[in-house]
């Protein structure tokens, strides 16, 4: 299957060929400003689809907008009504298209070249008049406003923002490359099409959002980035790293006992950090009523040792780095842990709690 991609350098462009690289489709016609026309031909002669993505939006001079979007548009369905092959044609507009600005106006003049195409060829045609589009490789300061905060907030510039509570729709690039990939193997109807989800939203919380997610090297509380549009702009937002800010330090609180250290946070499920014992040495010695914590050994040996705070039942066991095996705190029992090992211990704790020192909800009673 031959794949013409119009605009490939581009934010979407890149995206998309990378997926489609990932989905096996080998012969892929990567259609940018340095192809010359007779290649673009060439291409379009032997296409079995058209992702036409190219287009103006931000032009030296107005007479840009119609010659980069309408008349490219003409001009590629032209070639191709030419070849008599009834190729298919995805076309990427914006929702500009049905406003009176000569943006909209040159992108409504695609989308009726394409409607046109189809109409007299009888060839499948898909329009996408695409929302705010976000994602990584996105250029700041150019056509998204959140690639631009993106890139600002992580590099501690300003960001400009002249109404927090304008709305706005965003949709993110995995979501709309998988929408256009389907396209190649899914019977869909001609005409107007949309990509899900969609994410109503307001240039003020995307901000906070990405603020949040800065703050979060200091705070250590994570926002709930497994989903939605937190997911989606957590991403992104790291994509505009440098690889020096790949890393970050945390705080470690250490004495004669060893080393214990935070890593992570969260708002929902509790926090994750990691303790070490020098030989001999017990940690713990208390109880809670509520919260609950999971040990992970992941070097030396353990003793952990449990006594029901009522009754005085004891229990004990010893884990070794090697067992992979969780142990869990029981609420009404004390417990410890102590290094029965020659080497130091080192092991991963989950609570499924932030640590609250107003209410800690941890009582001392040593075994």
């Amino acid at each position: 299957m031959k794949i013409v991609v119009t605009g490939a350098q581009g934010f979407i462009g890149k995206n998309l060929c990378t997926m489609l690289d990932e989905q096996g489709y080998q012969d892929i016609v990567r259609v940018d400003v340095d192809t010359t026309q007779e290649q673009l031909v060439s291409a379009l002669q032997s296409a079995d689809f058209v992702f036409h993505l190219a287009g103006v939006n931000r032009p030296q001079n107005d007479a840009e907008f119609q010659q980069g979007n309408a008349d490219l548009t003409t001009f590629i369905v032209s070639e191709l009504e030419k070849a008599g092959r009834k190729t298919p044609v995805m076309l990427s507009s914006s929702t500009q298209a049905d406003r009176d600005n000569l943006y909209g106006q040159s992108k409504l003049g695609a989308e009726k070249a394409v409607a046109a195409y189809g109409d007299t060829t009888g060839a499948p045609y898909f329009v996408y008049r695409f929302p705010n589009v976000f994602g990584k490789w996105c250029r700041p300061n150019y056509n998204s406003f959140v690639a631009t905060f993106c890139h600002n907030i992580a590099n501690d510039i300003e960001i400009t923002i002249n109404d927090p509570a304008a709305p706005v729709t965003l949709i993110y690039i995995d979501d709309l490359c998988r929408e256009l990939i389907s396209l190649l193997g899914e019977a869909k109807t001609s005409g107007y099409q949309q990509v899900m989800p969609e994410y109503p939203t307001t240039v003020g919380e995307v901000a906070e959002l990405l603020r949040h997610f800065k703050e979060s090297r200091q705070t250590l509380v994570s926002e709930n980035v497994g989903q939605g549009i937190a997911r989606a702009l957590y991403s992104t937002y790291l994509s505009y790293f440098t690889p020096e800010q790949f890393s970050y330090a945390l705080p470690t609180y250490g004495d004669e006992r060893g080393v214990f250290c935070e890593m992570l946070k969260t708002k929902e499920a509790g926090q994750f950090s990691f303790f070490t014992a020098h030989p001999g040495i017990t940690r713990g010695g208390h109880y809670h009523h509520t919260k609950n914590e999971k040990f992970l050994v992941i070097k030396g040996t353990a003793l952990f040792k449990f006594e029901h705070i009522i009754t005085g039942e004891r229990y004990e066991l010893t884990v070794a780095g090697d067992d992979t095996r969780v142990v869990e705190t029981v609420p009404g029992w004390s417990h410890d842990v102590t290094n029965v090992g020659s080497d130091e211990l080192l092991v991963m704790l989950w609570a499924n709690e932030i640590f609250d020192r107003e209410a800690p909800d941890t009582f001392a009673k040593p075994l």
